[in-house]
């Protein structure tokens, strides 16, 4: 198919996308912008949420991982299970009795000002972070299948996306991503489901006979049981526990949706549906990479990696295919970067400008201010894809999980910390804490050899980080 009708696809599905939030967006203030009015449908966000936590490096990463890793990546995903739970029952209900609009106003009221500060700075540095390698992918593949040929450069090709992002979250923000998220779910799990039933049907295999064909190539391997390896099965299920408590509970984003839900109940109920839901789809996600392999092996593909899929969508496979792969990647792409970018410019408005105590300011100057930040994260995504471009590594996903434990670790130690001691710290060193435990973390990761030998340190490196904080907290800290 050619380029131009691939990308005549693409804003048609976008004007689908305006039309939501226009109508969505209408009479829309500060407060729906940050949690939705706190009226939103839990089955909507719970829906949405696996778009959001999946993202367009699931789409691509998982199944291209099948070659290397198996299933292993079943392993961290019973991890998610739990920490899905443990949201449900323990932060949930903390951040729902304080009414709170951004989850770190908890560490305001817990221990002061610049431990509430240092909390905010660090999950904008890590959704920054994550949101940017997971747009970067995205943006990578559409330059290539699509927009080089047209001559358009890789940094206009970000440019247009984010303007797209802007265009549809500029007014509505959670009010409207609640609705253009559960479309864009939809879209994702649709392409994977007929992305599995075309590559079954072309190879005509049954679901029994492609499982045998797996596992006679390695493809279905799911549980690691060397204690040495990285991915043994005991570092993965728990590094996945806490990854998802950190990347999902202790992080504005996923938790401002979860917020504006009407609810408590419907909120516990968003979460714990949602850990059942990606179960199953991760699961479809890697049957779906094993038969990638089978099909690139067929059709003598070398392609390897996050290359795999869209090599195979777009070159090995009916046109018809690649347009729903298209669609479907830009449907896992976009929820991942607009919650992103308007649970940032919220955290930036509220927790670091204060802008919700400017008594002075009306309504109307504060939602002027508050859309100035979202050109403004706009502009740092922008800068931090073209610093991922410079990077180019194979395998984002590994990227991604691997910057979580040294930047969602302080924040790790701070909630622990609170929750589980009544302690009272020394508020204006909370900061340097939080620093020197990634830097510690750091140095164990650089000399593990020889600290642990052949003992190797995987994605739990993030509670050993979370440990350090905790343990740094309470050298200064006092019985209250």
């Amino acid at each position: 198919m050619s380029p131009g009708l691939l990308f005549s696809f693409v804003i048609a599905y976008f004007v689908i996308l305006l039309v939501v939030a226009w109508y969505t967006g209408r009479n829309s203030n500060n407060d729906s912008f940050f949690i939705g009015n706190r009226n939103s449908n839990w089955m909507l966000v719970a829906f949405g949420m696996i778009g959001t936590s999946l993202s367009g490096v699931t789409f691509v990463s998982v199944p291209g991982a099948v070659g290397r890793d198996a299933f292993s990546y079943m392993q961290i995903t019973l991890g998610y299970f739990i920490g899905y739970i443990t949201i449900a029952y323990v932060l949930i209900p903390l951040y729902y009795r304080l009414q709170l609009t951004s989850i770190y106003n908890y560490l305001d009221s817990r221990f002061g000002r610049s431990a509430y500060k240092t909390g905010a700075s660090f999950f904008i540095l890590s959704r920054t972070l994550g949101a940017t390698a997971r747009l970067y992918l995205v943006v990578r593949i559409l330059q290539d299948a699509i927009l080089s040929s047209f001559g358009v450069p890789f940094w206009l090709t970000t440019i247009i996306i984010l303007f797209m992002i802007l265009l549809y979250t500029y007014e509505g923000g959670v009010k409207t991503i609640v609705y253009t998220d559960t479309l864009q779910t939809t879209c994702m799990l649709a392409g994977l489901v007929i992305c599995v039933g075309y590559i079954l049907h072309t190879m005509n295999l049954s679901l029994g006979e492609s499982f045998t064909a797996m596992s006679e190539r390695g493809l279905t391997k799911i549980f690691n049981t060397d204690p040495n390896d990285k991915l043994f099965f005991v570092k993965q299920i728990v590094a996945g526990a806490f990854i998802t408590i950190t990347m999902t509970g202790l992080d504005q984003e996923m938790m401002q949706k979860n917020i504006s839900v009407k609810t408590l109940k419907d909120s516990k109920k968003n979460m714990v549906s949602l850990a059942f839901i990606m179960v199953i789809v991760i699961g479809l996600f890697l049957f779906l990479g094993g038969l990638l392999h089978l099909y690139g092996a067929q059709q003598q593909v070398t392609a390897t990696g996050d290359k795999l899929f869209p090599e195979l969508a777009l070159h090995h496979m009916p046109p018809v295919i690649s347009v729903i792969f298209i669609i479907a990647l830009i449907s896992a792409l976009f929820p991942s970067a607009d919650g992103a970018m308007t649970a940032l410019t919220s955290s930036l408005c509220i927790d670091i400008l204060d802008m919700q105590k400017r008594t002075d300011w009306t309504e109307a100057e504060k939602k002027k201010y508050r859309q100035r930040i979202h050109l403004m994260m706009a502009f740092i995504f922008l800068l931090f894809v073209m610093v991922f471009e410079w990077v180019n590594n194979q395998s984002m996903i590994g990227v991604i999980l691997k910057v979580a434990t040294y930047t969602y670790g302080p924040l790790l130690g701070l909630f622990a910390f609170g929750i589980l001691t009544k302690r009272k710290v020394h508020d204006a060193l909370v900061p340097v804490i939080c620093v020197a435990a990634p830097l510690l973390c750091l140095v164990v990761d650089v000399y593990q050899t020889h600290i642990f030998g052949k003992f190797q340190i995987g994605l739990e490196l993030l509670i050993i980080n979370g440990l350090f904080t905790f343990l740094g907290l309470l050298l200064i800290s006092r019985k209250d």
